[in-house]
């Protein structure tokens, strides 16, 4: 079985930022590897938490009542059915972990934003 993956080498594959990339899964829970610039739409997810993982660069999880910066290590937890909106003003790469996260306008995700 060839489960191995190379995180750098997945997100060197994305062509478009706010898309997500399944990696893996382990327990019910997707790993996906995903970049982005600018932001997200507002959005929640009323049936799970989602967790971003830094990977490289740096990314705000806007809530409504604070921002979480994040940089290159760092780990964060949006609770199920909290309003975020995840920005970055330089390009950040990251992992989302979730029982099934979206990539889609419900999930938060912009009109098509094609990597330069």
């Amino acid at each position: 079985m060839d489960d191995k993956v190379n995180i750098p080498s997945a997100l060197a594959g994305l062509t478009e930022f706010w898309s997500q990339q399944t990696v893996a899964q382990a327990n019910g829970q997707l790993f996906k590897v995903a970049k982005g610039i600018g932001s997200t739409r507002w959005h929640k997810h009323d049936d799970q938490d989602e967790l971003f993982v830094v990977y490289a660069g740096r990314l705000t999880i806007q809530l409504r009542d604070r921002d979480v910066e994040l940089g290159s290590g760092d780990i964060f937890t949006v609770p199920r059915g909290v309003e975020h909106c995840p920005k970055a003003d330089v390009e950040a790469q990251f992992l989302i972990v979730g029982l099934n996260i979206t990539s889609n306008a419900a999930g938060g995700k912009p009109e098509m934003v094609a990597q330069p």
